[in-house]
């Protein structure tokens, strides 16, 4: 034992640290195979898992669901048992169905200056972020909300607080949460590119991006009937958000006019958009990566497998496919056709 007038001297050597393994990089998903991506919208009443039969059924490679009743509160009871989780992901991976978008109740309203919904939503997007993990989901939709009368920047920080809160502790993984653009109806918040890019700079350290409803873009007043409509509405979204941060697009026709602030879905070309406006989205350049879902209303049978037939037939015959190992990701802006040359060449961060 060392004495008081020669104590022992503790060095530090830096190769005693302990230094975590860095981590993996994420895999890219199996469906991310280069091939356009049309989903729709699927019920899954009965049983869970019936909803990726049902999608592949009416010939879409991509799908949405609910996660519980979208208008009704939920309760733990909605909590999705390990068991059907296991078979829902296991079956999914049979159909070689992605991505897969979860979207969220319509009750939740994170924007409200009401304490008691602002809670109440609160705890109801952590359970539909839990419910997201245990189904393997790609993407969950979540619409901003409404600042009902109050001060649009307040309601966007009681926006950024609630996303942050919900998702605290829980390991996001692969899910990215995507903010849903609005008609633009009432107080709702979400119509304008702007509103939508400041709820993304709030929340730098969440994996959020944006989705983006063509129905609501055209009834908050962007003519995207025309070529030189969509490339103005494609180069406000670039400027304001980045297109690299849309991975999803809600393909619906609309039943209300351009302008109109009211969100009312269409079947495909027979809305006030019209078939020629959707071929051009469909075989943009720069929406090449997104995913495309139907959300269009089931008046008879059979809508919805038309809606899905149409749409591939938009996207010319056949299902793009990249070349063996050629990247995912777009190319530069600078190599984008002629009529839209003049966007930017950066974005904001992923």
């Amino acid at each position: 034992m060392a004495d008081r007038k020669h104590p022992v001297e503790l060095t530090f050597d830096a190769a005693d640290e302990y230094r975590p393994e860095p981590s993996a990089p994420p895999e890219t998903p199996a469906w991310k195979d280069g091939r356009i991506r049309i989903g729709i919208h699927t019920s899954i009443a009965g049983d869970i898992s019936r909803a990726l039969d049902i999608a592949a059924s009416l010939g879409a490679n991509a799908l949405q669901i609910f996660s519980a009743s979208p208008r009704m509160w939920d309760r733990a009871a909605s909590r999705i048992l390990p068991a059907d989780a296991e078979r829902f992901r296991a079956r999914r991976k049979e159909l070689a169905l992605g991505p897969l978008v979860i979207h969220c109740n319509y009750l939740l309203n994170l924007a409200s200056p009401d304490p008691v919904l602002q809670a109440r939503s609160l705890q109801a997007l952590h359970r539909e972020i839990v419910r997201a993990l245990a189904l393997g989901a790609d993407y969950l939709v979540l619409h901003p909300g409404c600042a009902l009368g109050g001060d649009t920047r307040a309601a966007i920080s009681r926006l950024a607080r609630g996303l942050k809160q919900a998702a605290l502790r829980l390991p996001l993984g692969g899910l990215r949460i995507l903010l849903e653009n609005t008609a633009g109806q009432g107080s709702a918040l979400g119509s304008r590119f702007e509103e939508l890019g400041a709820m993304l700079d709030a929340c730098p350290d969440l994996a959020l991006g944006v989705c983006i409803d063509t129905a609501h873009v055209f009834a908050a007043g962007w003519d995207i009937r025309t070529a030189e409509g969509l490339d103005l509405a494609l180069f406000a979204l670039h400027r304001t958000i980045g297109i690299d941060r849309v991975p999803v697009i809600h393909v619906n026709d609309s039943k209300t006019p351009l302008g109109s602030r009211v969100d009312r879905h269409q079947h495909i070309g027979k809305g006030k958009i019209g078939l020629s406006a959707f071929a051009r989205i469909l075989n943009h350049r720069l929406l090449r990566s997104c995913a495309f879902i139907l959300e269009t209303p089931i008046d008879k049978p059979g809508d919805d497998q038309r809606n899905v037939a149409v749409l591939w037939k938009l996207v010319r015959g056949k299902p793009l496919r990249l070349p063996a190992g050629a990247p995912h990701r777009r190319r530069s802006l600078a190599h984008r056709p002629r009529t839209i040359r003049w966007l930017p060449q950066t974005s904001r961060g992923k």
